[in-house]
């Protein structure tokens, strides 16, 4: 795989060390997958602090798709950029069509941990061409953007999110985004330089992905809720609330919510 890809790797390591560790989310398939693919992380990409993070963000992500998958019945999950990720199987969705979405070389890895069904369906495909949408539908698409939007430039990401609202008629989108700031410190430090990125894009206004795209800004959620932060163990609370929550964190990490 190319670095870009690779950057899977990190979030997987992240999910696995938390499901180990009884933390935040159960993802056997993140321990499996671990356990048959991983490789050796370097610096930071290896520390628990980021795993931590990783394995917070994971579960923001499942509690907002359950959510809204309970109001809206009929809908379709479009889990874009979903690398080796197991929310498919972390998230109920008997009665709802699911689709994994990334570029055919990860998702030639993907088949070997994932099947499909009825239900759940891999799209071999970069998300930024437009003929990956033809064939979905539904009324309402629940869009899931976790470690993507980092790698798309603006123009990329405002035409990604007019595609999606011409297909559907209502839509939903959780995405996490690196400020301007993290995006230009990335090149100098960051854990995904350890797989050969440097170069990410960031956002310092979420109202700069409204407007033509016909998409509007709902709100702002944390990436580290106190009710996750609480299940650290008692000594390792207080500097995780100081170096990786809060005020601190917000000036290079923000988690958005649109609607269209």
């Amino acid at each position: 795989m190319d670095g870009v890809n690779k950057t899977l790797y990190i979030p997987l390591y992240g999910k696995a060390y938390v499901s180990r560790n009884g933390l935040f989310l159960q993802d056997k398939s993140a321990e499996t997958i671990w356990e048959t693919e991983g490789f050796p992380l370097k610096g930071k990409a290896k520390s628990k602090w980021l795993a931590y993070n990783m394995g917070m963000r994971a579960a923001v992500f499942d509690r907002w798709t359950v959510e809204k998958l309970s109001e809206n019945p009929g809908a379709v999950v479009l889990h874009l950029g979903c690398g080796l990720d197991g929310r498919v199987c972390r998230v109920p969705h008997k009665d709802h069509n699911w689709y994994d979405v990334d570029f055919p070389e990860v998702i030639g890895e993907r088949k070997k941990f994932f099947r499909e069904t009825d239900k759940d369906h891999m799209v071999a495909s970069d998300v930024r061409k437009d003929e990956w949408l033809e064939d979905i539908s539904g009324p309402t698409a629940i869009v899931v953007m976790e470690g993507l939007s980092m790698y798309l430039q603006l123009e990329q990401l405002q035409q990604l999110l007019q595609n999606i609202k011409e297909q559907f008629a209502h839509t939903y989108l959780m995405m996490d985004t690196y400020t301007v700031f993290a995006a230009r410190a990335t090149k100098y430090k960051n854990p995904i330089n350890t797989v050969g990125v440097t170069q990410v894009y960031g956002l310092d206004s979420p109202e700069v992905l409204t407007g033509e795209t016909g998409f509007w800004f709902a709100k702002e959620h944390s990436l580290t809720p106190d009710c996750l932060i609480a299940e650290l163990p008692p000594k390792e609370q207080r500097f995780f609330r100081m170096m990786f929550a809060g005020k601190m964190a917000k000036k290079i990490y923000r988690l958005y919510e649109y609607e269209a």
